[in-house]
């Protein structure tokens, strides 16, 4: 089975840089509507232990809609349009550069109901940073995205690169925040390797299964262009979108 390989994973999810302790969230992907591979990797008990999110229910066909906002390529505009088309929720995990860069997207992800998430000031490797040094930046964020917004709350986050120990994970909890990975992603990333939206549409379609939390970035050309069509077929195969609010909601039930 094929490795998930991203330029955040580790291609085996043990330590990054040499750290006991520190792991990239990496994984076999799913196939055929099955798992992938994240109960087999050495951090599961950990990421449980904290209340991370990487799955939802996987006894119903649930999807989680998920993009990572580092920066803007021009293409959040169009992503936005396609979810209010299709009714569909997610949650934007924005840094500090696309806080100050593109305030008025920030402003539109708010209103049109999405939930704007954290994805930190710098995007550093938290597992180097300090409990203060971790808190300032989720604090930037979360106090320039209210300013925007008017939204005080701010619930999630997602590391960095995707890095995080127990540490970053404890730390980040006791602030309020809840991590939020993934279960199906692919090299989405890299604007400078973009292969065509059928291969977008290919790589999220063959990987869904049931309670999946879909990672996209959204300075992908490929991914805006196959949204549409995503959306369209994981509808036709009879799955729901919904926020991560709503997980929130059934967890603690």
């Amino acid at each position: 089975m094929t490795w998930f390989v991203f330029i955040i994973c580790a291609l085996f999810p043990i330590t990054a840089y040499g750290q006991p302790g520190v792991y990239h969230f990496g994984f076999k992907k799913s196939v055929e509507g099955r798992l992938p591979s994240i109960d087999e990797e050495g951090f599961k008990s950990i990421v449980t232990k904290h209340g991370a999110l990487f799955l939802g229910n996987t006894s119903q066909k649930e999807l989680y809609l998920t993009f990572d906002n580092g920066y803007e390529n021009g293409f959040t505009p169009r992503i936005l349009d396609v979810l209010k088309e299709k009714k569909v929720p997610a949650a934007f995990f924005v840094t500090g550069h696309y806080v100050k860069d593109q305030p008025e997207l920030i402003k539109r992800m708010a209103a049109e109901g999405h939930i704007v998430g954290n994805h930190s000031w710098s995007h550093p490797d938290m597992s180097q940073l300090s409990e203060s040094m971790m808190k300032t930046e989720l604090d930037k964020v979360k106090e320039q995205v209210a300013l925007l917004t008017g939204q005080q709350e701010m619930k999630y986050l997602r590391p960095p690169r995707g890095i995080f120990s127990e540490r970053v994970l404890a730390a980040s909890k006791q602030l309020g925040y809840t991590n939020v990975f993934w279960s199906v992603a692919y090299k989405d990333w890299d604007v400078n390797a973009q292969r065509g939206s059928q291969y977008a549409f290919s790589e999220v379609v063959k990987q869904l299964h049931p309670g999946a939390i879909i990672l996209l970035h959204s300075v992908s050309k490929d991914n805006t262009e196959a949204l549409a069509r995503i959306v369209d077929e994981a509808s036709r195969q009879g799955y729901v979108f919904k926020s991560l609010d709503q997980l929130m909601s059934s967890e603690l039930d």
